[in-house]
């Protein structure tokens, strides 16, 4: 029996390809299936030759006890079947070893295919857990990165929002400040205003206390000159200022 050429197998992401690997088992099943189908029909040859010897015997045994004929018809006849009793030991020795040898083979081929199915198995099995690690490593890897970049995300968010709120802060200290400052200038203005309108009325006042001054005063002065002069009348100042 002739032994079979080294197999190889395209490989996938798990290792090599499942459906590759299952085609190769069936083709061994099957070559193994065949070579047994050859061994049975061996085997039913081989006991075809054994009954037909057993046959030869028994027909040999009933001719010694039958037969009329001389000892050499006899001697003829027992060579004849030791010829064929011969030749029927050597076919089925060979069968024999023929089926030995296939059954060898046989046996020798599905322990190699079993081993190389464990191998396979092992291989892929490997290769699933470099995988299984590799993403589980990729997860971790992601998961880290997934969390420094919320943390980065969240550190933004929470200096935005200092900032807002610094900012916000400031404009509303500015614009107190400003309203301060209006207020205050307001307040003054109104002092001033009302400074003013003070120092404007008590202005009005003093003219009006000398305004009522006047005319007794004037009064005095044409009496003291009517006086002088001896005989000119004195006309009162609410009359001149009529007349005028």
């Amino acid at each position: 029996m002739r032994a079979r050429p080294a197999r190889t197998f395209p490989r996938s992401l798990l290792g090599y390809d499942p459906l590759a690997v299952e085609a190769y088992i069936e083709e061994l099943t099957t070559e193994q299936q065949s070579l047994l189908d050859e061994v049975e029909s061996l085997r039913a040859k081989q006991k075809a030759s054994g009954d037909e010897v057993a046959a030869l015997r028994k027909e040999i045994a009933v001719l010694n006890e039958t037969s009329q004929s001389p000892r050499a018809m006899a001697h003829r006849m027992a060579e004849i079947v030791r010829h064929t009793v011969d030749e029927v030991a050597q076919m089925q020795a060979e069968a024999k070893a023929e089926v030995a040898a296939l059954v060898a083979a046989i046996e020798s081929e599905a322990e190699a295919a079993r081993q190389k199915h464990d191998e396979l198995l092992a291989d892929m099995a490997a290769q699933r857990s470099a995988l299984e690690a590799e993403c589980a490593e990729a997860r971790g890897n992601l998961d880290a990165e997934l969390t420094r970049m919320r943390a980065e995300a969240q550190s933004a968010i929470d200096d935005a929002w200092q900032e807002a709120t610094e900012k916000r802060d400031r404009l509303l200290a500015d614009a107190k400040r400003e309203a301060d400052d209006y207020r205050e200038q307001a307040r003054r203005a109104a002092d001033e205003a009302n400074l003013q309108r003070i120092k404007v009325l008590e202005e009005l006042m003093d003219v009006y206390r000398n305004v009522e001054a006047v005319p007794a005063t004037l009064e005095s002065a044409y009496r003291q000159r009517n006086d002088s002069s001896g005989t000119r009348v004195v006309v009162p100042f609410e009359q001149k200022t009529s007349a005028g």
